[in-house]
């Protein structure tokens, strides 16, 4: 085998992958924090059956679960501007993220609220709390709490599934992968060196939701 490793590609080139890497990570929090709320609201109205947002949000599931994640962004990519809705490929990123994880966290959350005991929701009410109260403390914190790994994994998922948003020319870690090989035609290691840095930042992802997660709903620091 006559092939030479070389690094320079990697050494000449850090910054654009560093540019990628923060893209990659900017499009995961920004597309989990709609996301999340989209699903809280979506699994409230599908566990409570809501008349108005339920029927909505059954077909909006169904129809994101079923379908990959690629043809939902060139929907929106491609398929929005006959409608006269035009967004860069940056935006167009962003939403079939938050898309795509607000229907998988709706199920997801949904699950969590359903576990908590109608006994817990009628002693808040014999407590007089507020119906604000009673949501936020006896059933949303348990509720996130009961299906926070999950949700977690959900996010990974998304957060890796973002490497097809450079076919719109989103430029997070893939796109600048395919720059650089494309520039370098080191493919070995351009290829290389973005798997490790998809791997760095799925670690880095999980153990900063693992911290939050004890921080923020378990009530304890990690």
């Amino acid at each position: 085998m006559s092939y030479q490793f070389s690094i320079e590609p990697i050494l000449n080139n850090w910054p654009l992958f560093l540019e990628g890497a923060f893209f990659t990570l900017l499009l995961t929090v920004l597309g989990s924090a709609v996301g999340i709320a989209a699903g809280i609201l979506g699994a409230v109205s599908r566990a409570w059956r809501l008349r108005f947002l339920c029927p909505v949000y059954t077909v909006y599931v169904e129809c994101v679960r079923n379908t990959p994640f690629l043809v939902q962004l060139y929907f929106i990519f491609f398929g929005l501007p006959a409608m006269g809705v035009r967004l860069n490929g940056w935006e167009a990123s962003f939403l079939a993220m938050a898309l795509n994880l607000g229907a998988y966290s709706t199920e997801i959350i949904r699950a969590g609220v359903m576990s908590i005991p109608r006994g817990q929701i009628e002693a808040a009410e014999s407590l007089a709390l507020s119906r604000v109260q009673t949501f936020r403390f006896v059933i949303l914190r348990p509720a996130l709490k009961n299906v926070w790994p999950a949700l977690c994994s959900q996010i990974i998922i998304v957060m890796l599934g973002s490497s097809v948003c450079s076919q719109v020319a989103a430029q997070e870690l893939t796109y600048v992968a395919n720059l650089l090989q494309s520039r370098t035609f080191r493919a070995f290691e351009i290829y290389a060196f973005s798997t490790l840095m998809y791997l760095l930042l799925a670690i880095l992802v999980r153990r900063v939701l693992h911290a939050l997660g004890h921080r923020f709903i378990d009530g304890r620091r990690a």
